[in-house]
């Protein structure tokens, strides 16, 4: 096949491809088969004109047995011949019904007389065209050669190979025709699929809320194409949670950095203000001097807690193996009353109540970062709660995890907020500021800290009842014994309550 027609083949599409395949295979199936047809009848009919030709002889045997010729012809453009063999050589006896070119008759009966059987040949009679003929000993010496027509074999064969021809002409053409339609038809769903990638390719995907509404939804096709169309689909949605996932990272880094810019703008301009104010000759004033000093390291240290909130998450998102993390043995429980000492010393007007269970519960955590957490979560209850609110902590065990909960019988926080309380720079009440509210870290360091140790942070909220549920890994299985609760409020003013074992 040269380049050209190699190369417009296979720029056609697969289904013509597949229907020209069929159609050379069934040229050759019909060629095999056609061949084979006309061989066998021309084999057949030469056959049946040869026990014609001995038939006739039989009866004609007979008469050239009586009269020594052949005197009436069983046919018309048969011939007949008598010979008569002396010394090896084959005279024609006359009168006889022969051509003028008996030179084959001649031959066959010279043959036949040197031979011990019947003899059959085909020839080629000047002028008449092909014939079969057939030589016989009627008596010893006499040999008898008859001679029929071979033309209507071949009028017959001619015509047989011509119905062929347009037989399978016919059912090549509507073999290639209805399989094109067919396999167009089988290949349509393939089609829909190429026609839907293309729908997807013409989608901009670089933007940040790009999805892929295309689906390849038809059916048919058999098996095969189901499962093809099944993969396609499945791929597709893959694609679209991916784009939908980094739609979403997106999202939120613009968020995180707009939000990050905002809460460090303030402290900067408040800085850059104070700095401007010493200008004056009224700011340099010790009282005043000594009021911006102070505002400064303020705004100074605000800023400190953001960045290093901010490079403590940044840390966190990295996975990083050795921190910022570092764990050591420690006991939860002890965590936990110390987070509640330094609770009820900064919030007095919150009454706290402390169940730190009946015995120590060993954990292999970082107990600077786990304190954190506890801090943030009980500052958190301080700061949106209002005054006289009761805030408790509960310190217990699960199967396979040690568990704390921070509650509060504050307000409680609404649907919408608890789906997006963990993110950050948000705030549950955008109206408080920031020296109050905080910069909406809290919550979302919390948390990063709690899976860095392959925990969970969870919340629960209604109106009147809100808990943050901690749940650690424990080191190893402790012993589950029912307690009896018996409250103590100390020097302090925080409650606790005393763990007594008792019968099960």
């Amino acid at each position: 096949m040269s380049a050209r027609p190699r190369d417009t083949y296979r720029r056609l599409r697969l289904g013509t491809r597949l229907a020209l395949g069929l159609g050379v295979l069934s040229l050759a199936a019909f060629a095999v088969v056609g061949t084979a047809l006309t061989a066998y009848m021309r084999d057949h009919l030469g056959h049946q004109q040869v026990a014609q030709l001995k038939l006739v002889q039989n009866i004609q045997a007979k008469d050239a047995a009586q009269h020594g010729t052949v005197k009436r012809q069983p046919y018309y453009g048969w011939y007949t011949a008598v010979y008569h063999i002396s010394d090896g050589t084959a005279a024609l006896r006359r009168p006889a019904d022969v051509p003028h070119d008996t030179e084959e008759f001649t031959a066959l009966a010279q043959t036949r007389a040197d031979s011990s059987g019947d003899v059959t040949s085909t020839a080629q009679v000047a002028g008449k065209g092909a014939y079969r003929l057939r030589a016989c000993e009627v008596v010893p010496g006499v040999i008898l050669v008859s001679a029929a027509p071979m033309a209507e074999i071949e009028n017959t064969m001619e015509y047989l190979i011509t119905v062929q021809v347009i037989a399978f002409t016919v059912a090549l053409l509507a073999l290639v025709v209805f399989g094109r339609l067919l396999l167009r038809r089988g290949l349509k769903p393939l089609s829909d699929m190429a026609h839907t990638a293309h729908g997807i390719a013409s989608h901009d995907l670089t933007e940040s809320a790009a999805r892929l509404p295309l689906r390849a939804d038809r059916s048919g096709g058999g098996p095969e194409v189901e499962e093809l169309r099944t993969a396609f689909n499945t791929m597709l949605e893959h694609i679209d949670g991916s784009l939908a996932v980094r739609a979403e990272a997106e999202q939120r880094l613009r968020r995180f950095v707009a939000d990050a810019s905002h809460e460090l703008r303030t402290p900067l301009m408040s800085v850059r203000g104070y700095a401007d104010l010493f200008q004056y000759a009224a700011a340099n004033v010790p009282e005043e001097r000594d009021k911006h000093l102070a505002r400064l390291r303020s705004e100074a240290a605000r800023m400190g807690v953001l960045l290093d909130d901010l490079l403590l998450l940044a840390r966190l998102d990295a996975a990083e193996v050795d921190a910022p993390l570092r764990r050591e043995p420690c006991d939860l429980a002890d965590l936990a009353r110390q987070a509640a000492d330094a609770f009820s010393a900064a919030h007095p007007g919150h009454p706290l109540t402390l169940d730190s269970g009946p015995r120590p519960l060993p954990l292999s955590v970082d107990p600077v970062r786990v304190r954190q957490v506890l801090d943030n979560l009980l500052t958190n209850a301080a700061v949106h709660t209002p005054a006289g609110t009761r805030v408790s902590i509960t310190v217990g065990v699960t199967p396979g995890a040690a568990r704390v909960v921070v509650a509060d019988t504050g307000p409680g926080i609404t649907d919408a907020d608890q789906s997006r309380v963990f993110d950050r720079f948000y705030r549950v009440d955008t109206a408080r500021g920031r020296e109050n509210g905080g910069s909406g870290l809290g919550l979302a360091v919390a948390r990063s800290l709690v899976t860095a140790h392959g925990g969970t942070l969870t919340l629960r909220s209604e109106p009147g009842a809100t808990a943050f549920v901690l749940e650690l890994p424990r080191v190893g299985p402790a012993e589950d014994r029912p307690v009896t609760a018996v409250p103590r409020r100390d020097d302090r003013g925080v409650t606790r309550v005393n763990m007594r074992s008792g019968p099960s």
